[in-house]
């Protein structure tokens, strides 16, 4: 008898193990990969920038993007350098200094990179700012924030970016059957990027976003985003 009860006990543990795996397996979300296809890293504010001029060594520097997303610049003054790449940026220079320097050559790397923070709101734990750790999507963004809030509508996630020079808002499904299929709408998170978690559907989303960034976001993001949905750098 006590055997029977022994074989019970461990086929039930094992169930119980067997299942408990299963769940821990689909509630841990894919985790982030780097890969070629990654689109390249563009300057923001608060980076620091090494500028080296082959042809005019006294013109070296490092230099940091101001908050106007500018650098400046002896002979050329200020240029912008947010929301550009190192080579588009390079590129750049080349035709400032033509007017300066006859054969200008340019190298343009980044020193330090300044914070990279994103905003996560609506119907989460703890509504703020948050530091990125590396690269992470919207649902790695909201488990910062604390996870959801029971009221919260999991399917209809906004996101606002500026990541390439242009605002959008782009609808990511973060519910628990879209996290058994590995999230396919989460993409990579960006500096000042936005993560909102609506308690309801939201029907004009773009109008909606705007008010948002007009009411609710702290300054230092609001910064970077007018209400015509334009980049404000």
């Amino acid at each position: 008898m006590r055997s029977a009860f022994a074989v019970l006990a461990a086929v039930t543990a094992l169930g119980l193990g067997s299942f408990a795996s299963t769940a821990q397996s689909q509630e841990q979300p894919t985790a982030l990969t780097y890969s070629d296809a990654e689109p390249e890293y563009r300057f923001f504010p608060g980076d620091e920038i090494e500028l080296i001029v082959f042809s005019a060594p006294e013109l070296n520097r490092n230099v940091t993007v101001g908050p106007d997303g500018r650098i400046v610049l002896p002979l050329i003054g200020a240029v912008r350098a947010a929301d550009l790449s190192a080579d588009e940026l390079r590129d750049a220079l080349v035709v400032a200094y033509s007017t300066q320097l006859r054969h200008p050559e340019l190298s343009v790397m980044p020193r330090t990179y300044g914070s990279r923070q994103v905003f996560v709101g609506g119907e989460v734990a703890r509504p703020g700012i948050y530091e990125m750790p590396a690269n992470i999507d919207a649902f790695q963004a909201v488990a910062l924030a604390g996870g959801f809030l029971p009221s919260a509508r999991r399917g209809d996630v906004l996101v606002l970016s500026r990541a390439h020079g242009e605002t959008r808002v782009t609808e990511v499904d973060l519910s628990s059957r879209a996290m058994r299929a590995g999230f396919p709408d989460a993409q990579v998170l960006q500096r000042y990027d936005v993560v909102y978690v609506p308690r309801s559907p939201i029907s004009q989303v773009n109008l909606f976003m705007q008010q948002y960034v007009r009411d609710a976001l702290p300054v230092q993001f609001s910064f970077f985003y007018d209400l015509n949905g334009d980049s404000r750098n």
